[in-house]
């Protein structure tokens, strides 16, 4: 059975914690806030576990927020994605599902109260000038020519451009705060852009929207959000997250607590990245199995959870920890479907075998259990007859002393069944072994053999009975473990160009009604599920999840 691994720190829940218990805070509210603009990946699935489990573990609440406020690349596909992948993994938000657009009309009047209080303004210059004015980290920036504009004169155009007078890119609505300041983010920000964009939830209302600087602290506030938990890049923007709170008349002021983003090996969770690999058909969509997304690892066979006991071992801190190891996450897969999935025997490379001490039409039924150390999982029924397949990578013709499968002369058992002996070899006319003649020994059903000792045992699948099945076998979509650390280097030059291959074979009739999402281990082969997609009835399909060896999990012994 899998080993049980240590949860590793989380210094969020302490520091909450201690918040509560000294009285700086009571209820917890949380909120998860993706962008609609593509799916989730595993770096989002960490997110998900932080903000809900904190608000399961300390009996708070968790939002939902769609921070919905760029219209040209957010879909309602994305959005019913998200929520799929939310409610999949285990977790349910509070209340309504809510998004920022929710509160644009409050947005837009607090961005009326900033010009009035003269800390807001409209600026005329262009997105290039704009970033030579911003100055750099070394130099401070410039005022813009338009940053003295009377409040009367800035109410107006934010008016007008709100009516779509003006053209994309001609004006922006800045913060009035520090050109001088060493933390660029206050270097008069931009709350609002035009965009003459149509929005999936808003229409046509709206021809201006505002930024998620300006945007998410203010959501936030009006949810009642006690603790906005975000990843380390959002660091430099805290001191602007409180500028806004400190400035507007916000009913609440949540307190933002930045953690280290999960960084795993031989993949890339940048959403522009994923989605190049869409657009360019480098993949068969976003749930594509080689994907790191929520869906694509669903579709492989990965379960709701082994992510979380995964995300759970990663641990959460806010020191980069580096690379985290994708055999870190194949080992909470790996033990998750030990003790879960069901068992099968499978023959994905067939080498026909004749048991030729056993009449023509003989049959008999072996009873299996569906998981050897699970009752509830009930018993299957392997039928021997005396034509079937085994792998051709369990014969050996010549045979090394330490090879314990079958060869010439030499016995083993078939799993579940008899031991039997390699007879005779059949040849076709290139010198390609096809066939095998064997003979089985009846009086060995659950004992060893009289005065001989068989070590070897081999997976088969009967030939009258066996189900055809096609098997998608999946390796890592890129070669290299960081594919995107040079940015000299396209990072899609690292692609694995074997990182799918599809065989067919035949399965036990036990896989016959395989529904889909249905999880096995294929015994001696590995750990598949049958695709939510394209497993039929008619046309079995399964995803290779992960193999049986556990190379994660022996080197952390070894330490």
């Amino acid at each position: 059975m899998s080993t049980e691994t240590q949860s590793a720190p989380n210094f969020v829940l302490n520091q909450i914690r201690e918040e509560l218990e000294a009285g700086r805070a009571e209820k917890v509210v949380t909120r998860f806030p993706p962008e609609p603009n593509g799916y989730l990946h595993i770096g989002h699935a960490k997110s998900i576990c932080l903000n809900f489990g904190l608000a399961k573990q300390l009996g708070g609440d968790c939002h939902l927020r769609f921070d919905d406020t760029n219209p040209a690349k957010e879909e309602q596909a994305y959005i019913d994605a998200i929520k799929e992948d939310v409610e999949w993994l285990g977790f349910e938000w509070a209340g309504k599902v809510r998004f920022a657009s929710d509160y644009f009309d409050q947005l837009y009047a607090w961005a009326q109260h900033l010009v009035r209080e003269g800390k807001a303004y409209v600026d005329d210059l262009s997105p290039d000038e704009i970033r030579e004015y911003r100055g750099t980290l070394r130099e401070p920036g410039r005022p813009s020519p338009y940053r003295e504009r009377s409040p009367e004169e800035n109410l107006d155009l934010l008016e007008r451009m709100r009516k779509g007078e003006f053209g994309e890119s001609e004006r922006v609505l800045r913060a009035r705060i520090d050109m001088a300041a060493p933390n660029i983010n206050l270097r008069d920000p931009i709350l609002y852009r035009i965009r003459h964009a149509s929005h999936h939830q808003t229409g046509d209302k709206w021809k201006i929207y505002p930024s998620y600087d300006f945007t998410h602290g203010q959501s936030d506030a009006l949810e009642g959000v006690t603790h906005s938990i975000c990843t380390l890049e959002f660091e430099d923007h805290r001191p602007l997250y409180e500028w806004f709170l400190a400035n507007l008349p916000v009913p609440c002021t949540p307190r933002q607590i930045e953690f280290a983003r999960l960084n795993l090996d031989y993949t890339v969770t940048s959403k522009r990245k994923l989605k190049l690999l869409v657009d360019q058909g480098v993949v068969n969509g976003w749930d594509d199995p080689r994907m790191p997304t929520i869906s694509g690892m669903r579709r492989r066979g990965y379960t709701s959870a082994s992510i979380r006991k995964f995300c759970d071992m990663i641990g959460v801190s806010r020191a980069d920890g580096g690379m985290v190891e994708l055999g870190m996450l194949n080992h909470a897969i790996r033990s998750d479907l030990e003790d879960n999935a069901l068992r099968a025997m499978c023959v994905l490379n067939p080498l026909k075998v004749v048991l030729t001490n056993l009449p023509e039409g003989h049959e008999e039924l072996f009873e299996v259990p569906g998981h050897p150390a699970r009752d509830d999982m009930g018993i299957r029924q392997v039928p021997l007859t005396r034509e079937l397949w085994i792998d051709a990578e369990d014969f050996m013709e010549d045979a090394p002393k330490k090879f314990f499968r079958l060869a010439p002369e030499k016995e083993v058992r078939l799993r579940n069944g008899y031991v039997i002996r390699c007879d005779d070899v059949i040849k076709d006319e290139a010198g390609e072994v096809v066939e095998l003649r064997c003979s089985v020994d009846l009086d060995t059903l659950g004992k060893n053999p009289e005065g001989r000792k068989v070590k070897g045992v081999i997976h088969w699948v009967s030939a009258v009975h066996a189900v055809p099945i096609e098997v998608r076998q999946y390796e890592n979509l890129f070669l290299e473990a960081e594919p995107d650390r040079d940015k000299d280097v396209d990072f899609l030059e690292h692609l694995n160009p074997e990182s799918l291959s599809i065989v067919k074979g035949f399965g036990e009739p036990s896989l016959r009604n395989a529904a889909p999402e249905t999880r096995y281990q294929f015994e001696r082969i590995g750990y598949f599920v049958a695709d939510r997609h394209d497993c039929t009835p008619g046309a079995l399909v399964f995803n290779r999840t992960v193999s049986l060896k556990d190379g994660w999990a022996k080197a952390q012994k070894k330490g």
